[in-house]
């Protein structure tokens, strides 16, 4: 617990909100960060529009699940958006279980079945007004339709960022995971394993499927480091990605770890 008090004392001091002030869960208790009822605990931010604005209320809870739904659009103009929820984490596991729905708009095949976990994020406050994506790593998630097509999941991308994968710093945007390829609705089960930035690792339905270490901001976002206490991204916040895909978490759940 004493890493993350620290971090949440630098957020303070930098300005970026009164985390101190929520309730810390104790170690090796799993918490929901989601209740099935509601958004209580999370914020948005969605490029192009001020901090706290749902955009077209992309981010919902439906049947129980949280959702990102593109019902309301006629298009995607790349108002890609972040569900953040509201206090940092360093070392904890994280759980949940989603899956994709039919793509509802046209066009950006990169997004298509598309989603992900931002980990390591940046402050949500600290993101410009136009920002698409925070300085974070993305776990990200996809899915596929086609009998034969590969796509796995829980593949690591790296926005504003570098991490090291077998003694090699990488500096390739994404990386694919070992998992297999999950199609259609089917329920997934992924977990996230963040041990500051010691090592970091993701399993699918149980399997482990990528591991990497040195999280570290990129040579271009160093203005960013005053909100890390340095180069290495040791703590961050945790957000739900939003990039033109519809997809529902059944669950999402937290437990501090040493």
């Amino acid at each position: 617990m004493k890493r993350v008090a620290s971090y949440i004392s630098l957020g303070f001091v930098a300005g970026i909100g009164c985390v101190s002030c929520v309730s810390q869960p104790q170690e090796n208790e799993w918490i929901a960060l989601f209740d099935g009822e509601s958004l209580d605990g999370w914020v948005p931010k969605f490029a192009g529009y001020p901090l706290g604005t749902n955009y077209k209320n992309t981010f919902r809870v439906e049947d129980g699940y949280l959702a990102t739904n593109y019902d309301q659009y006629d298009a995607f103009n790349f108002e890609f958006g972040h569900l953040y929820y509201e206090q940092p984490f360093s070392h904890y596991r994280l759980r949940a279980t989603y899956r994709f729905q039919e793509q509802q708009l046209p066009g950006y095949r990169n997004a298509w079945k598309n989603n992900g976990f931002m980990i390591l994020a940046q402050p949500p406050e600290s993101m410009g007004l136009e920002q698409r994506f925070p300085a974070s790593i993305e776990v990200q998630l996809l899915g596929a339709n086609e009998d034969t097509e590969s796509r796995p999941t829980a593949n690591i991308c790296t926005p504003n960022s570098h991490v090291v994968i077998d003694g090699e710093l990488i500096t390739k945007h994404c990386i694919k995971s070992t998992s297999q390829t999950y199609r259609g609705d089917q329920w997934v089960d992924v977990e996230i394993e963040v041990r500051g930035d010691e090592v970091i690792k993701h399993w699918i339905n149980g399997e482990l499927v990528m591991e990497y270490s040195a999280p570290q901001l990129d040579e271009k976002s160093q203005e960013l480091a005053p909100y890390y206490g340095g180069s290495a991204m040791r703590s961050g916040y945790i957000a739900i990605q939003a990039e033109n895909s519809y997809v529902q978490f059944k669950s999402i759940e937290l437990k501090v770890i040493q």
